[in-house]
């Protein structure tokens, strides 16, 4: 054990009263708060409807926290399901197993699919909501700090994190501290929030092509810490997918940014005209409705 360490947690949660309180699950709410904060502010600074991302979240949460989930259980199935396994540890959610491509996709239709039927321009949308989907990434990792997940190999430096035994790697119980990735990709994700709020403005992104943005910086970081992860023999298939999924995921993103370079924004608020549903027939019943028959009228004769 080195002399100088990041402390782990006295435990993963607490108890008040009857209600246990796990820190993983915290740092995952915090996470969606400050996504919505930062989205909600960054809307209204554009002209649009306060409280629309709030709106629009109320679809989009539970169909991301879905997703990350079914993502989580598609890529490490084996720890779920087979001999010696209790499938009843999928809806154990508060042990760790979200995985934000799965959660960022769910969340993505999502927002797509309410916002063509509220009529509301998605692009806007997402340019205030891209940036804040990567500080709130950064927060939710930290929660791996508390299921002791998303660690490297072991090492001395004074932000080692501990690691408990019964957490460890197999081959590693003999060390006390490891590197934290997860640590590491917070702080790229951060960066990542930085610099997509800078890029949006400085290039004019537009929806589409700040979400195509965000992906491929996420991916790279991303890949750079499942690099270096510590698994076991059963995680290491789940990793392969992810890896892959990772690389398809980046080469699209490269593809799509090069394919829209010249599409600049900025993009409507609100979808008007032919595109909003229902908006031909709306205007044809207006019309047939305020038209009246002029009848021309003639001075009355003396």
């Amino acid at each position: 054990m080195p002399l100088a360490y990041v402390p782990g947690p006295v435990s993963g949660q607490w108890h008040l009263g009857p209600i246990a309180v796990h820190g993983y699950a915290v740092c995952v709410v915090l996470g969606v708060l400050a996504v919505l904060w930062i989205a909600e502010s960054r809307y209204r600074a554009m002209g649009g409807r306060p409280w629309l991302i709030v709106d629009a979240a109320t679809v989009a949460i539970p169909a991301g926290l879905l997703g990350a989930r079914l993502f989580r259980l598609i890529v490490d199935y084996q720890w779920y399901f087979g001999p010696h396994h209790d499938w009843v540890s999928i809806f154990r959610i508060w042990d760790g197993g979200f995985g934000l491509p799965g959660g960022v996709t769910a969340g993505v239709a999502a927002i797509w699919v309410w916002c063509r039927r509220h009529a509301v321009g998605f692009g806007p949308v997402f340019v205030a909501a891209v940036p804040g989907l990567a500080f709130g990434q950064a927060i939710s990792l930290l929660g791996n700090w508390f299921s002791q997940d998303l660690y490297g190999p072991p090492t001395t430096m004074p932000w080692a994190v501990p690691v408990s035994p019964w957490n460890r790697a197999p081959g590693y119980q003999d060390f006390g501290t490891f590197q934290p990735l997860f640590l590491y990709e917070a702080i790229w994700d951060v960066l990542v929030g930085v610099a997509l709020v800078y890029l949006i403005r400085w290039f004019s992104l537009t929806g589409d092509r700040a979400l195509g943005l965000s992906a491929g910086l996420y991916v790279i970081g991303r890949l750079g810490a499942a690099s270096f992860v510590l698994l076991g023999p059963q995680q290491r298939s789940g990793v392969v997918v992810e890896q892959v999924l990772g690389f398809a995921v980046l080469v699209c993103a490269v593809a799509y940014l090069y394919l829209t370079r010249t599409k600049r924004g900025p993009e409507p608020l609100v979808i008007t005209g032919p595109q909003r549903p229902g908006h031909l027939r709306h205007v044809s019943v207006t019309i047939a409705q305020d038209a009246r028959p002029t009848v021309p009228t003639t001075p009355n004769q003396p």
